[in-house]
Formats: C-alpha cells, structure tokens, sequence
C-alpha cells in the first residue's frame, strides 16, 4: 500500500535520511480471510454512478435540488428561464447562464412529477405526488392557486396546458383525468373510465378533444367541454400492457401511443381506430414524438425505449427508417423544433443528438454522473435542459442543430 510521506514540519528530523520500520513498530496483527476482501476493480470498470469519463459538456449547471431530478421544463415565451422539479418535494424556477439567479417553489409534500408551462409563458403547472397541482407566476415565482382534486394519497402523473388557455389538465394514478381553469382556480370537470393510473396524456393541438393512455393498456379521448368518452381503444391489435407514453400530430388527427409491452401503435383520433402498428422494440417504450410537420397523411416520427433503442418511423414504409443503438435504455426524446435533429436522454447519463435522416449521432453530450429523466429545450433552439437523478440539471448548446435541412 502507498503511503504518503511523513510530514515533518521544522522539527528537525527531515534531514534526508532513510527512515526503517522493523517488527518492534508492529503494534496489533490481525488475522484477514482473502475471500472478504473486496474484488479490484480494473480502471474504468465502475458501475452507476462511477461510471463516468469525467468529461463534462455543459455550460450551465443547476444544482439547487439536494435530491433527484424527475423533470424539466423550458419556457415557451424566455429562451432563458428553465423549471426543473425532483424528489426533494420542490420545484425551481431559474435562468440559463444566470447562476445568482434562483426562485424556489415550496410547499408541495412528496416528490414533484411534472412541470408545465402555459402556452404564453404567464404561468407554470407543477404536478406532485402529493396528489396537488400548484400554479405559480412564472415573472414573481408567487403561488397563484392550489389545485386539488384527486383523493387520498394518488399522485400526479402529468400536466398539460389547453393550447388557447389557462386550462389545466392533469393525469392522476386514481385513475381519472382532472381539468381545471387555472385563472380562477376553479375545477371544470373530471373524466372517469379508466381502470388505473393514468400514466400519459394531452389536449390535441386544436383543443377539442383529450388522448389520454393508462396502465390498463387503453387508451381514451375524450369531450373536454362534456366530459364524454367518445372513444376506447383497446384489444387486439391495440396494446397488451400499460401505456407510457403518447404523442399527437399538429393536425389533431393522429396519436402514437407506446407501451410496456414493447408496442408502438398509431390511433386515428377521429374514428378510435388503430390506422398503423410499428413493431421493432423489444422491450418498453419509454417516450414517443412525431416530427413538427407531422399530419395525417404525411408524418415521421421517434420511439425508444429501455431496448436502448431509438427508431425513426416514416409514413412512407411499415418498417423502421432506421435504428439508432445506444449504451443504455433511452428514458426521454425530443424532437428539436424544425430540423432533422432527435435528441435523446439516457440511463448512462448522456445527451445524444441524432440525424433523423441517416441514424447517425452526430453529438454526445457527458456531464451527467446518473440516469437522465427529462430533457427540454429552449424556445429559441440554442439550449438542451437535462434533469437526472444525480441532483442537477444540465444545459448544453445545441444552436448548431437548430435548422439544418428538412426532416
């Protein structure tokens, strides 16, 4: 074993000369059995949160959480201001490159599952699993309302903004879906059916109807003005597991739904009707987008999962696009705005930006020491937000991949 060398001080005795240890210094022996001592360890064979190349890409660390980060929200209206909410039961409002600048969200009592912001940027939604939506005022940080509506101890799964308004809608693990107006922190309606937790949902872009997937391997839209369930997805060839996640095309017409069960179908939402089913993961499907300019008779689109998979999908072919491989299961996946960029989040703690055309990583991202959960971007694409369960947040730039060529 090394050892580092006595320090001396000026007493003298640091003259240079070699110094012996015999037996007479032994003070204890201690008999050791070689099978409890730990196995070595080869350099750059760590697991978990040793497992990092010291790299680090970011240019803007948040670290205000003292416990793991669950979510990530950029705002739509200051490409500077970014929410982040985590285990510590609290949400932060703060700023790109702005590190004297920080506003903590107190009061909910379990940890914070989701975050929105409203479509002009007034106001942010967070979703805990303390079964509460708080508003708050995003240019003060001063809590607007507080929204309770599920019972008991279901907590949050999710919030949305309506694209017109100040309404809320928020998926519950109760199994109902919750809507509120926010402006006077008033309950609108509650939309039941569901046999579990409602793990993924939203307003279509146009406002009129509500997708939203369960656990109970369903998915339902819904009338948001009635409450009315127009339609139930389910049953064969629809999925045999719970949903996880679900994305809806700028036209309204078309949601993509992934499952635990490794499935990823679209869903004609005017009919109820499946119109397509993607069949290439084996394992989860964590998160699904499509492409800014999807619509119904033309779309690409983006699934991955815990395969450690990212695909592409074109309504040209039934088949992948192509397959982007990863280290580790792939948590969370953005499409950057209008270009042909995919950005993924992973559980090896990595940011990678993707070329949607040719399936190549054009850029990894390293900074992170644990799982990524959420990531965002800012309105004005020079930004990628990263939350992970090491208790910060990352941001890295990515003005580079903003408009590069169609997708």
């Amino acid at each position: 074993m090394n050892m580092p060398p006595p320090d001396h001080g000026n007493d003298g005795e640091g003259n240079g000369e070699e110094i012996f240890i015999d037996e007479s210094d032994i003070i204890n022996e201690y008999d050791i059995d070689e099978e409890e001592l730990p196995d070595a360890v080869a350099e750059g064979d760590f697991d978990g949160e040793e497992d990092y190349d010291g790299v680090d890409d970011s240019i803007h660390i948040f670290a205000g959480h003292t416990g793991e980060l669950y979510t990530v929200a950029c705002s739509p209206a200051d490409a500077t201001l970014v929410a982040t909410g985590g285990g510590d039961d609290k949400g932060f409002l703060w700023r790109i490159n702005r590190g004297d600048w920080a506003v903590e969200l107190q009061g909910h009592q379990d940890s914070v599952s989701s975050l929105s912001f409203s479509v002009d940027g007034q106001l942010l939604a967070s979703g805990s699993l303390d079964g509460v939506v708080k508003v708050w005022d995003t240019a003060t940080g001063e809590l607007r309302c507080t929204l309770e509506g599920p019972s008991g101890n279901n907590g949050i799964e999710w919030v949305r903004w309506h694209p017109r308004g100040h309404l809320i809608l928020a998926g519950s693990e109760d199994s109902s879906v919750w809507m509120w107006n926010a402006d006077r922190a008033a309950y609108l309606n509650v939309f039941a059916g569901h046999a579990s937790s409602v793990t993924c949902g939203d307003f279509t872009p146009d406002g009129k109807s509500i997708c939203s997937g369960s656990d109970d391997a369903t998915m339902r839209i819904w009338n948001p003005r009635t409450s009315e369930n127009i339609h139930v997805v389910r049953g064969h060839p629809y999925h045999t597991d719970g949903l996880t996640c679900l994305a809806i095309t700028s036209d309204s017409s078309l949601a993509l739904t992934g499952s635990q069960d490794g499935s990823v179908h679209m869903v004609n939402i005017s009919t109820g009707q499946v119109v397509t089913s993607l069949t290439a993961h084996t394992d989860s499907v964590e998160c699904a987008v499509f492409a800014a300019s999807a619509r119904r008779d033309k779309w690409r689109a983006a699934t991955a999962g815990l395969d450690k998979k990212l695909i592409i999908w074109d309504s040209q072919q039934p088949d992948p696009w192509c397959t982007c491989d990863h280290e580790e299961g792939v948590t969370s996946l953005l499409w950057l705005a209008s270009s042909r960029y995919v950005a993924t989040g992973s559980v090896d703690g990595k940011v990678r930006i993707w070329n949607s055309l040719s399936g190549d990583c054009e850029r990894t991202y390293s900074g992170h020491t644990g799982a990524i959960q959420s990531i965002a971007a800012s309105t004005d694409g020079n930004y990628l937000v990263s939350a992970s369960v090491d208790g910060t947040a990352r941001v890295f730039e990515i003005a580079e991949f903003r408009y590069a060529g169609p997708h």
